[in-house]
């Protein structure tokens, strides 16, 4: 009975997400929340279920009472011609100088936010979630210049992520 409730317990945590790592992903060290709260704009991602179909997505980020980040995701689905938002919460997984934290949109269930790159002056950054599945580029501005966006594509090739399957958000809407 106890090894039963050992494996459903297993299958259970698994099931609740994951706030790992994936292999050759090193979050941002000295990071300062405070500077990375506010708005982001979402300049391209891998594709995943909920964001399908969006375009004019946005992040903010936001200081709860509680010390924890309130996130807002928006996006635009055009097809539907309807904005989608969703709020959720995040916490540091260890502590609060290095990029990788803890978010939740639906109760218990987590997922990994890993900044892995990061401007001086935080003004775009690279964004992993616990596996290769999920990868963002973020700026405070709709778009980036090229090279800026060449060499975090090129970092994100590096570390594992396939990135002929990005999609680039349109934001001209």
């Amino acid at each position: 009975m106890n090894k039963i409730l050992v494996i459903f317990g297993s299958l259970l945590f698994s099931a609740c997400g994951s706030t790992g790592i994936p292999d050759n992903v090193k979050p941002v060290t000295n990071f300062e929340l405070t500077r990375y709260l506010g708005t982001w704009y979402e300049v391209a991602r891998l594709d995943h279920s909920f964001e399908r179909g969006l375009d004019n997505v946005t992040a903010q980020y936001s200081q709860r009472a509680d010390g924890s980040v309130r996130v807002l995701n928006m996006g635009y689905n055009k097809n539907k011609n309807a904005w989608k938002d969703a709020e959720g919460k995040a916490y540091f997984v260890s502590d609060n100088q290095t990029a990788h934290l803890k978010v939740s949109f639906f109760g218990p269930f987590y997922g990994s936010y890993v900044v892995f790159d990061l401007d001086d002056n935080y003004q775009y950054s690279l964004v992993s979630g616990p596996n290769y599945k999920y990868l963002w580029i973020l700026s405070r501005k709709p778009e980036l210049d090229n090279e800026t966006m060449q060499r975090l594509i090129e970092k994100a090739r590096k570390s594992g992520f396939d990135i002929s399957k990005l999609i680039y958000v349109d934001h001209s809407t």
